[in-house]
């Protein structure tokens, strides 16, 4: 399967005729119910998400009763939206997908099971930083960013990084960043973050990327020390950690988001409504505040503006895919 901009074009002129044909104020018929898929074990900072939007569905033109979560882990998240594109287009099923599932996998698996016009948005939910942490592997007098590549080069048969899996991300930022730092990072891929994290407080891997919020508990506890994160600016929940950018790798930088997505024949007025519900879901204050405790910020959008966000992340990403060389069969 080869993805080409077209495939993008093509979606957002589809997507932006039928807003036209349906506006927000003209929805489809409630449903009892709805599931939402997340591609990662339970857990972890963007199944937050999910939890906290489905449990906001209920009592709305969308759905009359609260969502539920079903967790799908495995292969970077690409179950999920391989079974999402399957589902049933009525709206019952959506799934929360990181963006890197539908702009840069396309560049990276040549036998991937879905096409980025497969699914269609709804709303993006939530924006995360991701970060580089060590752990009790690495000395305590690693401090900075400086320090553990210089560490790295120094015991390169101790210089791992774990993500919450290959091709995704983290795993890119990190395979980036070995590259301009001159520095052999060793990935070691797991099914989410949650196991990778739990492996470097064991002291099973030396570092580990992954979105930022997944460390603060441990941070508490003196358990991992970040050293960096991929945002344009610092993360309001670490304000003390400095960017890559400001540490002097420019590209190695990423505002990643969690999105909602639906099958792609899913009718406009039911797209319109799935996104009337999230979008409010998004702006109450109990959902912001819970997912600001695992260092998100809840952020919707529109299909367009989401579809739009998607296309740039695809054209950015197939170059540094190939600087980095990586690439997969499975």
């Amino acid at each position: 399967m080869t993805t080409t901009r077209r495939h993008f074009v093509h979606t957002l002129g589809s997507a932006a005729a039928l807003a036209a044909l349906y506006p927000l104020s003209s929805f489809a018929q409630a449903l009892d119910q709805v599931k939402i898929m997340y591609g990662f074990p339970a857990g972890s900072a963007g199944d937050s998400v999910a939890r906290r939007v489905a449990e906001k569905l209920g009592g709305t033109a969308y759905s009359k009763n609260p969502g539920f979560v079903e967790n799908k882990p495995g292969a970077g998240g690409r179950i999920a939206v391989e079974t999402l594109k399957n589902a049933p287009a009525d709206g019952s099923v959506l799934t929360l997908a990181p963006v890197s599932a539908l702009s840069v996998y396309p560049h990276i698996y040549p036998k991937l099971s879905y096409k980025p016009d497969d699914v269609v948005p709804v709303s993006i939910g939530a924006i995360m930083h991701h970060g580089l942490a060590v752990g009790p592997a690495v000395p305590a007098e690693v401090k900075t960013l400086k320090d553990f590549l210089a560490w790295a080069k120094a015991n390169p048969d101790k210089a791992s990084y774990g993500s919450p899996g290959a091709g995704s991300m983290p795993h890119l930022l990190g395979a980036l960043l070995g590259i301009r730092a001159a520095v052999d990072l060793k990935h070691v891929p797991y099914r989410g973050t949650v196991p990778s994290i739990t492996d470097l407080v064991g002291g099973q891997i030396a570092a580990a990327m992954n979105p930022s919020g997944d460390y603060l508990q441990y941070m508490k506890t003196g358990r991992v020390r970040v050293l960096a994160t991929s945002g344009k600016k610092r993360s309001p929940y670490l304000p003390d950690v400095p960017t890559f950018i400001e540490l002097g790798y420019p590209d190695v930088t990423s505002e990643e988001w969690f999105g909602f997505y639906a099958p792609a024949k899913t009718p406009a007025a039911t797209l319109a409504s799935a996104n009337a519900a999230i979008t409010g879901a998004l702006k109450d204050k109990t959902v912001i505040d819970a997912l600001g405790i695992v260092g998100l910020v809840a952020h919707g959008s529109t299909q367009q503006e989401m579809l739009a966000d998607q296309k740039a992340e695809f054209e950015r990403w197939g170059p540094l895919v190939k600087q980095i060389g990586f690439t997969s069969e499975s």
